[in-house]
């Protein structure tokens, strides 16, 4: 079955992520002087908060290669196909770290890096469209025609 991918910035509850077999990977957020993982040691109303109330504006950073070699080779594990779905690179630069650590793979899986144009809910709803068409069985090929039609 083919696996699916993206960053935190899809802002799908992590309960649908479980069921639909959706792996996130997740940004980075720096406030003041401590850095923290978007969803998992740092929830949206603690960024709210600090929004309204804190002294600096919360800063946000990719994640690293590593972080995605890292989710590449263990889902490499259980698959040869990898679908990972990410932020438009017109607002960070999380999709190119992608194709990055896509290279780094190598014959181990295949790996599709998708730009989806989007952020947020949009990114979100094309993730779920993907995951839903892997848990039908589709095969990439199928999955990539799908989203490229959303």
């Amino acid at each position: 079955m083919v696996k699916v991918v993206t960053d935190s910035t899809c802002d799908i509850p992590l309960e649908i992520a479980r069921q639909l077999s959706i792996t996130i990977v997740p940004l980075y957020m720096q406030i003041g002087a401590e850095t923290y993982r978007d969803g998992v040691d740092l929830k949206p109303d603690r960024v709210y908060h600090e929004l309204v109330h804190g002294r600096e504006f919360p800063k946000t950073s990719v994640p690293s290669p590593g972080d995605f070699v890292t989710v590449y080779n263990n889902l490499a594990a259980e698959t040869d196909e990898i679908i990972s779905i990410h932020l438009s690179p017109g607002y960070s630069g999380t999709h190119d770290v992608a194709k990055l650590a896509q290279s780094y793979i190598g014959g181990k899986c295949r790996v599709e890096v998708i730009d989806s144009n989007s952020v947020s809910v949009g990114l979100g709803l094309i993730v779920i469209a993907a995951a839903r068409a892997a848990q039908e069985g589709k095969n990439l090929d199928q999955i990539l025609d799908i989203i490229h039609q959303i």
